[in-house]
């Protein structure tokens, strides 16, 4: 029913990983293959492209969906339709930020301190070039094609490049002294097939599966038996992100209790449980949670 296509390059490891745990595996003859499928009756098709021509594709039509960054969105002007951020990235969940930097020692600490005719490196040109028309800076924009924070200060005075962590750009001497833009990674559609009822729903299905293991990540189900004395002190105990579900055991003999909790505070959390009275305690791992 669906035609997909997904990032290929840094983003791919994720993203197969992300529909693999999803249950919707892309199976592929080799890890270089471009054409792909997924055993789902949702899903005709799969090609895996380079996430700068994703929203542009998807916006021409020659894919109902795709999953790309929302700045490579932004830099081609594609109109599609987001059925909502996938916070994961190459290394983590967090987003990438598009950046302005410069040299650290230099006197620019702001935008409206760079001179007319500064001269800028970017992987994003036309975004770049709309940002400082914006700002009324003349600025010369040069496109790179990696290694852009390399090129200052003897190629060019700046660059905006985007980052999770801002490590390398420090590794550079270089500082950051704007944030153009947050970037997640989303999931598009092409406009025509998502106002098409029937492809809809199948893309929200698709949605719903990849949220629900975004979700899922990093947490775990805990289960214990309370008494009814220590059900207050037990509940106390329990993270507020998620109302615990309480249930009478048979007899009258205490409660059942469950909840989702941080995978990083279960070793605290269970010998705290365990000593406000809780036992029979299980610690799940959870592979989708949808809301």
């Amino acid at each position: 029913m669906l035609s997909l296509v997904l990032p290929k390059g840094s983003l791919e490891k994720a993203t197969l990983e992300l529909f693999d745990a999803a249950d919707i595996a892309v199976n592929r003859s080799s890890a270089v293959a471009y054409k792909a499928t997924i055993d789902d009756p949702r899903i005709e098709q799969v090609r895996i492209l380079r996430p700068q021509e994703i929203p542009r594709y998807v916006a021409d039509g020659l894919f109902d969906l795709g999953i790309t960054g929302r700045d490579w969105v932004v830099e081609t002007g594609s109109e599609v339709v987001s059925l909502g951020e996938l916070h994961y990235s190459k290394n983590t969940s967090r987003p990438i930020r598009m950046v302005l930097a410069v040299p650290a020692d230099s006197p620019w600490n702001a935008v409206e301190d760079l001179p007319q005719g500064v001269r800028i490196s970017s992987e994003y040109p036309d975004l770049t070039r709309r940002f400082f028309e914006d700002l009324g800076i003349e600025a010369e924009i040069a496109l790179s094609y990696g290694a852009t924070e390399a090129k200052v200060p003897d190629i060019v005075d700046a660059v905006v490049e985007i980052t999770e962590t801002g490590r390398a750009l420090k590794a550079a001497s270089l500082k950051i002294i704007h944030t153009i833009l947050t970037s997640h990674t989303e999931l598009v559609a092409n406009p025509a097939s998502y106002a098409d009822p029937e492809r809809r729903h199948a893309m929200e299905q698709i949605h719903t599966l990849l949220g629900g293991v975004l979700e899922a990540r990093g947490k775990v189900l805990v289960k214990m038996n309370v008494s009814a004395a220590d059900l207050d002190k037990v509940i106390d105990l329990l993270p507020s992100m998620k109302a615990p579900t309480v249930n009478e055991l048979f007899g009258g003999h205490g409660y059942a209790v469950e909840t989702v909790v941080p995978k990083s505070d279960i070793n605290i959390l269970i010998p705290d449980l365990r000593d406000a009275g809780a036992c029979d305690i299980l610690e799940l791992p959870l592979a989708k949670i949808v809301h």
